[in-house]
């Protein structure tokens, strides 16, 4: 690890992207290994989606990038970029990957781009923090279940889905049921991009649907006194495992996640693989 302490930066849009694979190579070049920029980045098109690390000053230049560079017109200007302190490295090596998702929902015709005909569904924490209370809300936690166990918000359901393309059917299934006893849906995940994919769908199964704008990270960065909605830790994707509700990074290792169930033995191989801490 380098000596400079790195910053975690997650980010994604959900932009018509004419080029994907112009716009990957372009990252690529953004992203040299001299630039000490670790991480992945998904470019569909659909959007862009990333979660990538370095010393704040390289990571301050390409995110100046992707706003500013003119081969990508715009299309990024205004993306939100969601910051988290590192004691650990969280990335290797960078990698830029062009796929037909940028989060895989596994319904076909399915996007996460923007319909103006909808309702927009976004909720502020502040105004999430009084939703989740509400009687007639059911708050659904839209991530894998190793996940929901590790921490939550307090009331929250486990859909119990080892994938996120599992989610569509446990609403499916559950969606009469729903409508007949007059549940608003309150729905959240780790930074808002599964919520962001799946919100219009629900919709159009005639659903009250609500998503925490930002997910849980903006939770977290908004909310100093967190702690008194959400139980646990939040599992983040690299090597640093978990985080607090102070964005801190936990002691918690892959064998504490993965470690009891055999189901995802696969899990704590691939982390394994990415070298986590405690190995």
């Amino acid at each position: 690890m380098s000596a400079e302490a790195h910053v975690h930066s997650s980010f994604y849009k959900f932009v018509s992207v004419a080029d994907p694979e112009a716009v990957a190579a372009r990252l690529r070049e953004l992203s040299l290994p001299s630039t000490g920029i670790g991480g992945n980045i998904l470019v569909a098109l659909e959007g862009i989606s990333g979660a990538i690390a370095a010393p704040a000053a390289a990571l301050a230049a390409f995110e100046a990038a992707l706003q500013q560079d003119p081969l990508f017109a715009g299309a990024f200007s205004d993306m939100v970029f969601k910051h988290s302190a590192c004691a650990t490295q969280p990335f290797t090596l960078i990698k830029v990957h062009c796929k037909p998702e940028i989060v895989a929902f596994g319904v076909p015709g399915v996007s996460g781009l923007p319909d103006p005909s909808k309702p927009n569904t976004h909720v502020s924490p502040q105004t999430w923090r009084e939703l989740i209370k509400q009687p007639d809300v059911l708050v659904i936690d839209n991530r894998n279940s190793f996940e929901y166990k590790l921490g939550h918000f307090e009331g929250a359901i486990d859909p119990q889905v080892a994938h996120f393309r599992d989610f569509p059917a446990y609403v499916a299934e559950h969606a009469d049921q729903w409508k007949r006893s007059g549940k608003r849906i309150a729905m959240y995940c780790t930074g808002g991009i599964r919520c962001e994919k799946t919100s219009a769908w629900m919709q159009d199964q005639g659903l009250d649907v609500y998503q925490l704008d930002g997910g849980i990270v903006s939770y977290f960065e908004a909310l100093p006194d967190a702690a008194a909605d959400w139980k646990g830790e939040c599992f983040v994707f690299d090597k640093r495992i978990a985080i607090d509700t102070h964005l801190q990074e936990t002691p918690t290792t892959a064998e504490e996640v993965y470690g009891a169930d055999p189901a995802d033995a696969w899990r704590l191989a691939r982390a394994r693989r990415l070298d986590p801490k405690g190995k």
